[in-house]
């Protein structure tokens, strides 16, 4: 078996030492290559390229002959963009400002201290997490499902998001590939409907729907029981923390959520401004914590969607995707917003099969050494074009203001400039597009001068915006004209309450005009579109779950 190659390039008097503690924890699962100098380290990287050797991790001292650490590593990702990358620095003074700039612009994935003696856990505490982060997208050596489809069909491009934004290990298997029509002979489903997801039981499931996979795997679609203190309904990160908070202070807690954990934050390849992530860290893997956190200390999870919400006595009565029912003291609305369409009929036929909205942490790979594009101008569309570049030969992203300043972040707009593969073109729109089975081509027409142009396009990542997930809750709370949900003094009319509201008291902060019934997140009124006040809000509506609960048993409400 070919192992995966850790490379070191250290030329310092330390380096002796670090090489000889990766070789000492790692030589047995990971081929590891120490050079002395970026020059050597580059040869080394672009043969490897040349001989389709995987390259798993990057380690550089900071000051190497011939050029700096940050340096080789922004080199890196043009020959392996696969690679973790990390910058080795020696206690005492340093440049900070080095690696904060490489940091930013996504020239480096981390960086750590080198070890001090032997067995320095610290520092392999870091390798280790590299490694885990790169084994994630690369190693594929357990299949709990194997799915055999049509590449380029959308329905296999549904299955490949949704069991990779939920980390179920799966193989993928063209049908028309020599793999995927010998798995299909062997379970004799030859002819059957596609996709094939053959479980690692033995079972087969033809065309399966969400629901029957999801049952296969052992995961719950209808609640255990009837009543609970608390319902939570959506799985994004305001719905993760509302979930963690709540079963952690002793509510009886049970979480709803019909597609991934994680939400729209779940597509994001990497939030590198969350607080305590100074390496940053990806949608999907902080999605994952939160969920495996609300687990620990006790929420019940069902995979399935809200149809209805209605006040039953002192109850909130909440009905399932299945028409079955749950009964809970407090519900917490957090089903976020859904991706805006184009509206364009030839381009949203075409929706898996080359025109993706979101998704581009799980079909990155497939972009390697093509032309894509992304469209949209704030954060989500930033990190699809940062992450895409490191596999795509060029992304463009097409914006239809002035610039990306009024709304993107600083730091993404740096790194964008800074990435040699991107190109951002301001005042464009999309007018149409074309492709025979999957996307080949795009319209654009530059809003300044009424110009029209048709650019050959292999990929098309839209994330232009989104609505809010809640026409379930039409009949039962305030919204604006949008469709979010009003809560807190948004409800009240030059200060006073509507004139439906049934208590003494006021909506309290992030309360619906139904009492008991809190909305958080991307789903609020006025919230802030932000991964941080998102859980922050989650938090904060169990406090605000307490104080109803209190006011509801002392008849103070």
């Amino acid at each position: 078996m070919v192992l995966p190659v850790m490379l070191l390039a250290d030329g310092s008097q330390a380096g002796g030492r670090v090489e000889a503690e990766l070789r000492k924890r790692y030589e047995a699962d990971y081929r590891v290559i120490a050079t002395a100098s970026a020059r050597e380290a580059l040869e080394l990287l672009s043969e490897l390229r040349d001989s389709g050797s995987q390259v798993c991790l990057v380690l550089a001292d900071q000051w190497l002959p011939g050029a700096t650490g940050t340096e080789l590593l922004a080199q890196v990702r043009q020959l392996h963009p696969a690679a973790r990358r990390a910058l080795l620095i020696s206690w005492g003074p340093t440049s900070t400002e080095a690696v904060v700039r490489a940091t930013v612009l996504g020239d480096l994935d981390t960086y750590l201290v080198k070890p001090g003696a032997a067995r320095d856990e610290r520092f392999h505490r870091m390798i280790t997490e590299q490694l885990g982060e790169w084994g994630r997208s690369n190693l594929s050596d357990v299949e709990v499902l194997r799915v055999v489809g049509e590449e380029r069909a959308a329905r296999s491009h549904e299955l490949r998001e949704l069991l990779g934004r939920n980390a179920v290990p799966f193989g993928f298997y063209p049908a028309d590939g020599p793999e995927g029509r010998r798995l299909l002979e062997e379970t004799g489903t030859v002819g059957t409907p596609l996709p094939v997801v053959m479980v690692f039981d033995g079972r087969v499931l033809a065309n399966p729907s969400n629901a029957e996979i999801a049952r296969a795997l052992g995961v719950s679609t209808r609640p255990g029981r009837g009543h609970y203190d608390l319902t939570v309904i959506g799985g994004g990160p305001a719905g993760l923390a509302a979930a963690v908070y709540g079963a952690s202070e002793g509510l009886s807690t049970l979480a709803m959520e019909p597609e991934a954990m994680g939400g729209q934050a779940g597509t994001s390849s990497m939030i590198r401004n969350y607080l305590g992530f100074p390496s940053g860290v990806s949608g999907a893997d902080l999605a994952l914590r939160a969920y495996t956190q609300a687990w620990t200390f006790g929420a019940e999870y069902v995979y399935s969607a809200a149809s209805g919400l209605r006040p039953e006595g002192s109850e909130l009565v909440v009905t399932a995707a299945d028409g079955s029912e749950v009964r809970s003291r407090a519900v917490v609305v957090a089903t976020g917003m859904t991706y805006r369409r184009l509206g364009i009929p030839e381009l949203d036929a075409l929706t898996g099969t080359g025109v993706f909205y979101g998704a581009a942490a799980s079909e990155a790979m497939a972009m390697r050494d093509r032309d894509v594009f992304v469209v949209g101008g704030a954060n989500s569309a930033g990190q699809a074009a940062v992450h895409l570049a490191r596999y795509a030969a060029r992304v463009t992203v097409l914006v239809r203001g002035l610039s990306l300043t009024d709304s993107m972040s600083d730091y993404l707009i740096r790194e964008i400039e800074s990435a040699r593969n991107i190109a951002v073109r301001c005042r464009v729109a999309i007018t149409g597009g074309s492709g025979d089975g999957r996307l080949e081509s795009l319209n654009l027409t530059d809003l300044e001068s009424g110009a029209t142009e048709t650019v050959p396009a292999m990929a098309l990542f839209i994330l232009i915006g989104a609505k809010p997930r809640t026409e379930w809750l039409a009949d039962t709370v305030q919204r604006d004209q949008s469709g979010f949900v009003l809560t807190g003094t948004d409800l009240l009319d030059d200060r006073r309450v509507p004139e439906d509201w049934p208590l003494r008291r006021l909506p309290m902060f992030l309360e619906t005009s139904r009492p008991g019934v809190f909305a958080v997140g991307d789903v609020r009124h006025g919230s802030v579109k932000r991964v941080a006040s998102a859980v922050g809000e989650g938090s904060i509506a169990i406090h605000l779950v307490h104080e109803h609960l209190r006011d509801t048993q002392s008849g103070a409400s």
